[in-house]
Order: C-alpha cells, then structure tokens, then sequence
C-alpha cells in the first residue's frame, strides 16, 4: 500500500508537533506503523495525502454523524462564515441551538456551551460541588471524560492504547477527591458511598466508547440513579460521544434514567469544537452570572459553530436515521462474528445504536477488565489489513467505530469483504 506522503509528513511533523501529532491515539502507536495523514474528506469517504480512498468509520471520533461535507450544513457555515468568524459577544445562533439541545433531553432547562467535552466535563464537576457543597467524585475504570487532572486516573481509550497508567504532571492532591468504581458492578459504589460522606457526584458513561463499546446492565443503571438519588449525590452523564447517536438526544432515555448533570460534544458540534453542559434550573443557577460557580470561554458559543450544530441537528431531525442505524450495526455484527468463527478467532462485539466495536477475546466484555482480556496484536492485524481494504478505523481495539447516515449499500459490501479478508489474515498470521 502507498503511503509514502505520509510517512514524510510523519518524519517532518516530528520536528515541531509532539510525535508529529496532537493527539496521542493518532500516533498509531497501538497498531504500529505510521500515522495516516488526511486530504480531505466527501459523504462517507475520506482521503489521504497518498490518494487512498477509505470508507470512514472514525468519523473524527463521532460528530461526523451525517458523513463528510453535508449540503445543508455547508450552506449553513458558509453563511455564518460570511457574517463574521467570531465577536466575543451573544448571538441568535447560541439561543437557538440551545433550544434544540434543551428539548431534547428531559430535565435540562439550561445549558452552557464550552469549547470541547473535557471542558464541559470538568465545568460539570465544578458545578456539581458548587450545588453540593461536597468534594468528592466517583468515576469508574475506563470511563473516559478527557483529560483534566481530577479524572485522569483509570482512564480507558489512549491511557488504556498506550498502557500508561495515569499522567506524569498529575499531583496527588488533584485525585485525591476522585474514588474508582467499577462498571456494571454497583457494590464497588456502595462501598465508597458507605464509607465517605462528603461524594458530590457519580461521573459515568452510559454506554461507553473509550475502553470499547460496552453497555450498562439494566439493573445496575437502574440501581445507579436510585442509589444516587436516595444519597443526595449528582449523576452526572457523560454524553460526549453518545450524544444523538442512539436516538435524537441522549441514551439515558433509552435506558430508563434521567441524569442531573448532562454533559455534551461531538454531534452538537457537527465537526466543529463545541461542548455543553446542562441541568434543571435550580442547579444552573449555580453559574455565573446567575451564580457563584465561575466558569467562561471567549469562543464558546462560536458563531461558526452554532450554525453547523443547527444546521446537524435539523438534519437528523428530518432523516430520523436511529432505525437505520440499528439495522447496519446488526448487519456488521453479524459479518463480523461469522467471519471470526469460519477463522476460529475469538471475537465478542458490542454495539449500541450507531457504535459498534469488535473485541479479540472470548470474554464476555462488561468493564474495562474484561476489554483488556483482547488480544491487541491480533486487532493490529486485522486494523491493517482493514486499512489495505480500504476501510478507516479507529487505531486502537479500545475505541469505537462510528456510523454515517450516508454509508451506502456499496459501502456496506466493501465493509463486508473487507471484514472476511481481514479475518483470514488475522488467522493466517497468528496461526489460527
């Protein structure tokens, strides 16, 4: 395969980006190799500086939920951008998706827009023990919420890539406050609620995306709010990447919970840095300028931004893809647990409407434990051999893939062959 472009783009990068990267999971270091550096990118294709021609399952890691390059919200951001590129100052554009994202989750009555979803998640644990008054946070192990200080230990996805443990240049002091759970198993919370008084909020994925695609069970879940609630402790949902993906709003309604703190990124963005965080009224009002929990951005709510959220929103209003969406993911489990039985190779596959994600184990994978049971060489393997098939994926088995509401019958069958190949390969080069 020609990546000779990249590889000199790689060797140049190195000189002035850190790993000529500014994002660890693009290093490919996981999967081997080199990273592949990216042209540009049309519907449900992307390409590279080689001109090798993928059908893209990264989707910059999820907001690109409509593919690459929608009509409509091309015409969206260039009008915006004919208005001015940013103004420090409130504009229409911020009421209006406010409303869209309000109304789609229940019990949030306001929301503050920020820049990424690290930013909306550490402004959501402020928040959290502003309301309070307490200090302490449960996360659990492999839930990842980016990259702030206090939720930077038993972190999934790049952590979990790169076997690096925690962070140099995290202080003790900064995790201190922060208590490790597990997921799916709700004595590992009970045990910190019954020792600790002073815990301001639980922090969870719903379904998580950054130790692999696992789901909650109903009961834990379920037993997770009640327990939560009955204690006086936010919930705060982290809905960065799950966001719009299961249905229009959030996959806490499909699990039967309702979150206090909901925090957003990715698809409100539609490609664009945005983030959010929202509540019920009597815990926004914490905020400034209603309140004393201080917290700004001189680019939050970008003009720019706002008009490609809008503008991703009204299309996923009008498509209604989510059934669609589940008919693909099944299809591709399918393809992908017979290809993996006809080679005799391990494979369990998790999915949640448009994320899905195989895992080289014969483990059933319910936390970050039993996703770490995968057999990353062999994932290597199959990740190349994808790449060759002109597949795009993400470099790491603990990331999910993402959907496009313009993936095409084609693209499905090339999916599909490439799947079959990629297997084969796995069980010719590890002998099977």
């Amino acid at each position: 395969m020609y990546l000779e472009k990249s590889i000199e783009l790689f060797t140049k990068g190195k000189k002035n980006l850190v790993g000529a990267v500014n994002s660890p999971v693009r290093a490919y270091k996981s999967v081997g190799g080199i990273p592949i550096f990216i042209k540009k990118a049309s519907g449900s294709k992307i390409t590279d500086v080689d001109r090798n021609e993928y059908i893209d399952f990264v989707l910059s890691y999820g907001p690109m939920i409509l593919g690459h390059r929608n009509k409509y919200v091309d015409k969206s951001i260039l009008r915006a951008l004919k208005r001015g590129y940013t103004f420090g100052a409130s504009t229409t554009g911020e009421i209006k998706l406010a409303k869209m994202v309000c109304d789609a989750f229940p019990g949030m009555d306001k929301v503050r827009f920020v820049n990424s979803g690290t930013e909306a998640v550490f402004s959501a644990l402020r928040l959290a023990r502003a309301y309070t008054g307490k200090d302490k946070i449960i996360k659990f192990a492999g839930c990842y919420h980016g990259h702030s200080d206090a939720l930077l230990v038993a972190a999934g996805s790049g952590l979990a890539t790169l076997s690096i443990p925690g962070s140099k240049g995290v202080p003790e002091d900064a995790v201190k406050n922060t208590l490790i759970s597990e997921y799916n198993n709700i004595e590992s919370v009970k045990k910190h609620i019954k020792k600790h008084k002073d815990i301001a909020a639980v922090i969870i994925e719903p379904v998580t995306g950054n130790m692999g695609v696992v789901l909650p069970t109903k009961e834990f879940i379920k037993e997770l709010r009640f327990i939560t609630k009955e204690k006086g402790i936010l919930l705060i949902v982290d809905e960065v990447m799950t966001g719009f993906r299961s249905k229009y709003g959030g996959a806490q309604e499909l699990l039967g919970i309702e979150g206090d703190i909901t925090c957003l990124g990715k698809v409100i963005g539609g490609g664009f840095p945005v983030g959010a965080y929202g509540a019920r009224n009597e815990i926004m009002q914490m905020v400034a300028p209603l309140g004393d929990m201080y917290q700004a951005g001189t680019l939050s709510g970008n003009p720019i931004a706002m008009a490609c959220g809008i503008a991703t929103l009204k299309e996923l209003m009008i498509q209604r893809p989510y059934a669609k969406f589940e008919k693909t993911a099944k299809r591709l489990e399918s393809v992908l647990l017979k290809a993996a039985k006809e080679n005799g190779i391990d494979l369990q596959v998790n999915r949640f409407g448009s994320m899905i994600n195989p895992f080289f184990t014969n483990e059933k994978v319910s936390n970050f434990k039993t996703a770490q049971t995968s057999d990353t060489k062999k994932f290597k393997t199959f990740f190349w051999n994808m790449i060759e098939n002109g597949i795009f994926l993400p470099p790491s088995q603990y990331e999910a893939w993402f959907l496009s509401t313009v993936l095409s019958e084609k693209d499905l069958k090339k999916t599909e062959n490439g799947i079959k190949a990629s297997m084969k390969a796995v069980a010719e080069k590890h002998n099977v």
